[in-house]
């Protein structure tokens, strides 16, 4: 059962709602860990520019079709999780409705907050299967996963996560029919599938898919829109509310290498001191650990990540400060946590 129990959770959450976007090999169970301990309060080495802000936690995206077609051993650890990362929502893909159904009752008895469907990967392992943002093609079959996913919800919320359009802006007919269906949220990435991340995010459209909803939606319970792409920061993230007037944000590549970033504090940005730079080593260092207690695959079962996923972690935490290009490199040749704390300690040591 969810901790928020039959209530729609983001009905009671204060607005502007913050959120952690489901990166693949990023927004694993050992990073996710590492945020709620470092965004859900202030710690004694952070200088706090406001309230540590409440946010939603989302998982990697899973398969659904993988879950109940012969994946599950392989797939269950990516929606295991911590009390400490509450709100947390289950993202799931499929093209198939029955899938969806199934994956979306899982959530409900793994005791989730929320269930997510992605209609906006561009992935072509993915699309091939005619999910993700392949769904943008197929409005009709894109309503029946929301009404499927609902189903096997009951009383969860089920969101979505889109783009403004698969070739071109198709925002004015695309949104629309995702709001015949009534969920609980739709995050806009303000790119279409073809521009993937090439091209800056035009958060314009995230105002006009406000403007869209109010139109067609009327009362207190209506969708909830969030915008997504290029967010900088938690000062940025509020101008763009402001000036779209959505109800939330997703955080994607911002919070690599910023696991503390919801503490609403920037004293870790200070990478001329070496006490800053220490402790962001000291968090890398925690982060392997946790990698591999929680992600790596342990015998006999033999399922989970490749110790090469920390890599995009080690270039998002050392950088900014003398000696990272050095160290970076020496980071990305490591092959287990022994060797990148062995590395850490040298750096730290001869650090001057």
């Amino acid at each position: 059962m969810s901790y928020y129990s039959e209530m729609n959770f983001w009905n009671e959450i204060k607005k502007p709602i913050f959120c952690l976007a489901p990166m693949a090999d990023v927004t694993d169970r050992a990073f996710r860990r590492l945020i709620a301990k470092y965004s859900k309060q202030i710690t004694p080495y952070q200088k706090s520019q406001g309230e540590p802000l409440t946010y939603v936690t989302w998982t990697e995206f899973v398969s659904a079709d993988g879950l109940f077609l012969g994946g599950y051993d392989a797939l269950i650890n990516d929606l295991l999780f911590s009390e400490e990362e509450r709100p947390i929502v289950a993202q799931f893909f499929t093209s198939k409705p029955e899938m969806m159904e199934k994956a979306a009752a899982l959530a409900v008895e793994l005791g989730f907050d929320g269930v997510d469907i992605n209609m906006g990967c561009p992935d072509k392992s993915v699309e091939k299967q005619n999910a993700g943002a392949a769904l943008m093609k197929n409005p009709n079959l894109a309503k029946e996963i929301i009404l499927a996913a609902k189903r096997g919800a009951g009383d969860l919320p089920v969101s979505v996560k889109t783009r403004i359009g698969y070739n071109k802006n198709e925002l004015e007919e695309w949104l629309p029919n995702l709001l015949e269906t009534l969920p609980a949220v739709i995050t806009i990435h303000a790119r279409t599938r073809k521009e993937m991340s090439l091209v800056p995010a035009r958060w314009e459209h995230v105002k006009r898919a406000v403007e869209i909803r109010d139109e067609i939606q009327e009362g207190r319970n209506k969708t909830l829109i969030f915008g997504n792409g290029d967010v900088e920061n938690i000062a940025d993230a509020e101008v763009k509310v402001k000036e779209t007037g959505c109800d939330g944000v997703m955080f994607g590549r911002a919070i690599l290498g910023r696991p503390w970033l919801f503490s609403n504090s920037r004293e870790l940005e200070n990478k001329e001191d070496f006490e800053v730079i220490r402790k962001i080593l000291e968090i890398l260092v925690e982060h392997t650990k946790l990698f591999e207690d929680l992600v790596l695959p342990k015998p006999p079962i033999g399922q989970g990540k490749n110790f090469a996923v920390m890599k995009k972690h080690f270039k998002a935490y050392v950088n900014g400060f003398n000696g990272s290009k050095e160290l970076r490199i020496k980071l990305m040749n490591a092959e287990n946590t022994n060797e990148v704390e062995r590395i850490v300690n040298k750096f730290l040591l001869s650090y001057n």
